[in-house]
């Protein structure tokens, strides 16, 4: 049987996450908690749940950006090259209001990766960063092993490519992706637009205020 190229996988599951998530959205009443997303693993009958899986990168400032840098926070996602001709301006427009309205919860934080490892290197990402005027701690930029990167994408349900015939010569999702403390997918959106970003920050709110 042929195998199914990674990014038709990610879509697909992408869809049947985004399907279940329009399920449960009708039902649970706003005091409720966010959902667990993904599909779960059985493991001698015990459900457990799609977790992130361990990961090492470098930030902007050179730095080991690790599960353990999380470690009791929630963080949000996305993937985005420096050059990108498209939607990252979008994105990273959208990610830069979230880091705004959460600057002073320790909560939280962001993690953005380079899908673009040939050019987006530390020094590359630390001047994207520095434009924005954000600090290391709260807005981690990363680059690492590109089969890494693009791996890890599909556990977060996003989409990572090389593409020569998309611009810029990347495919890639514009979500944003809410993840907790515990490495659980909580919430997602579409990073180019403002209105579903509005919601996502809500669940993001919702997310810290759980106990």
């Amino acid at each position: 049987m042929r195998k199914q190229p990674r990014h038709l996988l990610a879509k697909s599951s992408f869809f049947a996450l985004l399907f279940a998530l329009t399920l449960i959205s009708c039902g649970p009443s706003d005091s409720e908690p966010l959902p667990v997303l993904g599909r779960p693993r059985f493991v001698n009958g015990d459900s457990i749940p799609h977790t992130i899986p361990d990961f090492s990168f470098i930030d902007q400032d050179s730095q080991v950006v690790n599960n353990q840098t999380f470690a009791g926070k929630a963080y949000v996602v996305d993937f985005f090259f420096t050059s990108c001709p498209t939607i990252c301006p979008k994105t990273t427009a959208q990610m830069f209001r979230i880091y705004k309205k959460f600057e002073n919860n320790d909560g939280i934080v962001l993690l953005a990766h380079s899908i673009d490892t040939k050019y987006d290197s530390v020094p590359v990402l630390k001047k994207y960063a520095s434009k924005l005027g954000v600090k290391t701690d709260k807005w981690h930029f990363v680059t690492g092993n590109k089969d890494e990167i693009y791996g890890i994408a599909d556990d977060y349900f996003s989409i990572a490519i090389e593409d020569p015939n998309s611009p810029g010569g990347y495919d890639h999702s514009g979500r944003l992706i809410l993840i907790d403390k515990n490495r659980h997918i909580r919430s997602f959106c579409d990073g180019t637009d403002a209105k579903d970003v509005d919601r996502f920050m809500k669940d993001i709110q919702k997310l810290l205020d759980e106990k």
